[in-house]
């Protein structure tokens, strides 16, 4: 029996079943990949405006933190080509490469997992037409101990229908873009706590940037609600807050900046449903 690739099961979606700035699977990869997903705020080298053009998902040293020096790979052909599509699958949905390592933060594993099977294959579908890039980086390194797993594996994730919603924002803010991995604190275990403290940030992140604390994106008086949704939405976009001061990396502003009016709008009608949290 030939085994169809999730990619080539999925080509026949036709277009009325994609958001509508999606003629394609390709072009709705592209658009994750670059503006929603973020992908190369990680996985490519950047400058103080972006991407460093040629060298998009090329790979690069990510962040040192006490339990781990992290090194995003190479997801251009250079360095996934021989992985099959089901193999890429299964690396960004349950973090197992092909050769059975588990792949470690900062990857969101515990999020992709819920990534839709169209996006999913979108995502790869574009990965599959990037330019390859060789670069030569080590795997990262990790003084944490690693869980077995991220869970079962995953059969089946349906799409959230796209539009201006809580839920559709959720599934962006989610699994999708991730916002909630970066501005949700961590046990003294080393998971996140979605389950008390979903979105109450409060997490240090040091890199290039210099030091950063996540924002509260919940609805404490201090929080997300100081702003207007247009406010969030310019701060999301462009990085500078309502009184014209800079916003601190590791947002990937460059890359937001390009979101569908729709799904900003999404994402900040999520937030607004937080309850009131503090790191």
């Amino acid at each position: 029996m030939v085994k169809i690739s999730l990619v080539s099961a999925l080509l026949s979606i036709t277009a009325s079943t994609l958001p509508a700035y999606a003629d394609d699977l390709v072009e709705r990869g592209a658009y994750l990949v670059k503006h929603v997903a973020a992908c190369g705020n990680c996985h490519s080298p950047l400058d103080a405006t972006g991407e460093i053009a040629g060298k998009e998902l090329s790979g690069r040293f990510v962040i040192s933190t006490p339990g781990f020096d992290a090194y995003a790979p190479n997801i251009t052909p250079a360095g996934i080509g021989g992985w099959s599509d089901e193999e890429l699958s299964i690396a960004i949905r349950e973090g197992i490469r092909p050769d059975g390592t588990l792949i470690g933060p900062p990857m969101p594993i515990e999020l992709y997992r819920r990534l839709s099977d169209s996006d999913l294959a979108a995502i790869i579908a574009y990965l599959r037409t990037v330019p390859a890039v060789e670069s030569d980086l080590p795997r990262s390194r990790y003084r944490i101990e690693l869980p077995s797993s991220y869970g079962p594996p995953v059969s089946f994730v349906a799409d959230v229908a796209p539009g201006e919603t809580v839920e559709y924002g959720a599934y962006l803010a989610g699994p999708v873009a991730h916002c909630i991995e970066c501005h949700t604190p961590m046990t003294e275990a080393g998971h996140f706590d979605y389950a008390s403290r979903l979105g109450a940030g409060g997490q240090i992140l040091e890199g290039p940037w210099g030091i950063a604390v996540t924002a509260n994106l919940t609805s404490a008086p201090d929080a997300l609600a100081r702003w207007s949704d247009e406010e969030v939405i310019n701060m999301i976009r462009t990085g500078h807050r309502p009184d014209g001061s800079a916003m601190a990396g590791p947002m990937g502003y460059s890359f937001y900046r390009g979101m569908a009016e729709q799904d900003v709008r999404a994402i900040v009608a999520y937030l607004r449903t937080l309850p009131a949290r503090v790191p």
